[in-house]
């Protein structure tokens, strides 16, 4: 375990912490992040071999979600879920509610490419199933505010 910890004064690639704490797949794909753009260390956009030293604030857009973390501990091997836990504090904000994410509309297998009518109306379902969902995540707010009473 001493070999995969570095010590307290060295520091480590972006992309391979990022692999090595499990915030995404493979080191490519942290490297591909990184390159992309979608990887910020302190608020500004890094390469893959970029320095991280602890206490850096690693921002990273993953799956179409916002991480942001603040490394506590720096590694150079992959390691295990509970140890790569202990290695950053995860101050990222929660994902949304599935009522706000976009249903998938799912085709019958074979049936082609959509017609231009048929993309309309898989068009306007989708948006009134969006508006649906967010209706009914604001509805909760609006009808209990004041306790029932009228004023």
């Amino acid at each position: 375990m001493a070999s995969e910890v570095s010590d307290a004064g060295t520091t480590v690639r972006v992309d391979s912490w990022i692999w090595s704490v499990r915030l995404t797949k493979t080191r490519s794909q942290a490297a591909a992040a990184c390159r992309a753009g979608h990887v910020r260390v302190n608020g500004d956009r890094v390469k893959p071999a970029h320095a991280l030293k602890q206490g850096d604030e690693v921002r990273l857009r993953h799956a179409g979600r916002d991480r942001v973390v603040v490394v506590s501990r720096l590694l150079r091997k992959r390691v295990g879920p509970p140890v790569a836990v202990q290695a950053y504090v995860d101050n990222s904000p929660p994902p949304p509610p599935r009522e706000l994410t976009a249903p998938v509309i799912v085709r019958d297998r074979g049936a082609g490419r959509p017609t231009k009518r048929d993309r309309r109306e898989l068009d306007r379902l989708q948006a009134l199933m969006q508006s649906q969902a967010q209706q009914r995540v604001a509805a909760p707010d609006e009808s209990g505010t004041n306790g029932g009473q009228e004023s």
